[in-house]
């Protein structure tokens, strides 16, 4: 049987503006993620909703951000709201080329004024009766709120997914004193691919020089192929974090 290639992309967009707020940059972030063309792109701090942005700022999409980097390539999305205020709300996106089996996001902030949560999904590709399990994370700035975000995590992937079958989890870890690794790896066999494939985490923040291991991709159940940091341009001039991207064979 011939092995099933996925790729995947995990990137903090930052609402779609660059660093500093200085522009907004969601158009070119779309054109970069149409040249990576992943087949499933975890995305965080997605700008639901802002109702101020849409009438100052004269290129503002005029449906969601979500929908408009989907449009006509990832036809399948969801998205988790984990920071509401006045003037709207923002969160994690899943976006994916194949079908959801089903959705649901889990409010894991521990605080009303810092809202947090996992975006858990379930797909399925047309060629396969094998569901795969698909966490995207946005984990808090306080070493204490992470620590319980890490502990909610592992108890949804121990009660939700089965151990055999595959599973992603990415995003904006915020874990820059590497927490998580030792309980994913002990505890759920998860592995980080950057880690896998050279030997230690991608430094992703900021983007035009960085120094901090922000954003990761854990998985099991699957073979990692590659794993890329991508800093090249333009990604160094669009948002502040860098995104990663890796392929992997089912």
């Amino acid at each position: 049987m011939k092995e099933q290639g996925l790729n995947v992309l995990t990137y903090n967009i930052h609402k779609g503006f660059n660093t500093g707020n200085r522009r907004f940059v969601l158009h070119q972030i779309k054109q970069a993620l149409l040249i990576a063309d992943p087949d499933i792109l975890f995305l965080q701090e997605m700008q639901g909703e802002h109702r101020r942005h849409d009438k100052k700022i004269e290129n503002w999409p005029d449906h969601s951000q979500l929908e408009y980097i989907a449009e006509g390539v990832w036809p399948f999305f969801a998205y988790g709201k984990n920071a509401i205020y006045n003037a709207g709300h923002h969160g994690n996106a899943i976006l994916s080329k194949y079908p959801f089996e089903r959705w649901e996001n889990i409010n894991v902030s521990p605080y009303p004024w810092a809202s947090r949560s996992l975006l858990h999904g379930v797909i399925r590709r047309p060629e396969s009766n094998q569901d795969i399990h698909i966490v995207c994370i946005h984990f808090g700035l306080m070493v204490k709120e992470r620590r319980l975000q890490i502990s909610q995590l592992c108890d949804r992937i121990v009660s939700h997914v089965p151990h055999e079958a595959p599973l992603i989890v990415a995003g904006d870890f915020n874990d820059w004193l590497g927490q998580a690794d030792r309980l994913f790896h002990d505890h759920l066999g998860l592995q980080e691919v950057f880690r896998h494939t050279h030997g230690r985490y991608a430094r992703t923040f900021p983007s035009w020089l960085p120094f901090l291991q922000m954003d990761r991709i854990y998985f099991r159940g699957m073979n990692p192929i590659s794993c890329d940091r991508l800093t090249h341009s333009p990604w160094h001039m669009l948002s502040d974090h860098a995104p990663i991207a890796a392929s992997f064979v089912l």
